[in-house]
């Protein structure tokens, strides 16, 4: 006899988790960026800018979102002197973006704050059930992306 499939009920209960846990870790990920009195949208671009593979639109479309909103991002970056945006030397209509002294220490205070959250919750977790989870959430991740590709088909 194999394992006995879940009910309904511990499906519900398991969707009603993985929703608190995403809500979790989206409020501490914008605690962390108000901290440093970011936005999470600053912050994702500010860690895209320090991987020196950072193009705006190719960021925006990743992201769903739109090349003016980055734009916007972009500007509110420079004006708090994270970001410095310079032509480029190889092609002038390319702009190329840095971080700024003042950038690299506010991205390495974030690291350190979300580093020190992950000594402090995740380190303490038994590595069996961390391994665990990991395997479940990658298998119900690939799930849900086959599905929701499915539909989308279905769809057109």
């Amino acid at each position: 006899m194999g394992p006995r499939p879940p009910s309904s009920e511990e499906i519900h209960d398991a969707i009603s988790c993985l929703r608190r846990l995403t809500e979790v870790f989206s409020r501490r990920r914008h605690q962390l960026a108000l901290a440093e009195g970011l936005t999470e949208q600053q912050w994702r671009v500010l860690e895209e800018i320090s991987t020196d593979q950072f193009m705006p639109s190719m960021f925006a479309r990743s992201r769903n979102r739109s090349a003016a909103a980055i734009s916007k991002t972009l500007r509110q970056l420079g004006d708090k002197g994270l970001v410095t945006a310079a032509v480029s030397k190889s092609d002038g209509r390319i702009r190329q973006y840095a971080l700024t002294p003042k950038g690299r220490r506010v991205l390495g205070n974030l690291r350190d704050r979300r580093e020190a959250a992950i000594q402090h919750v995740w380190q303490k977790l038994d590595g069996r059930d961390l391994r665990t989870f990991i395997r479940f959430a990658n298998d119900l991740t690939e799930r849900l992306d086959a599905y929701a590709l499915q539909m989308s088909e279905n769809e057109r």
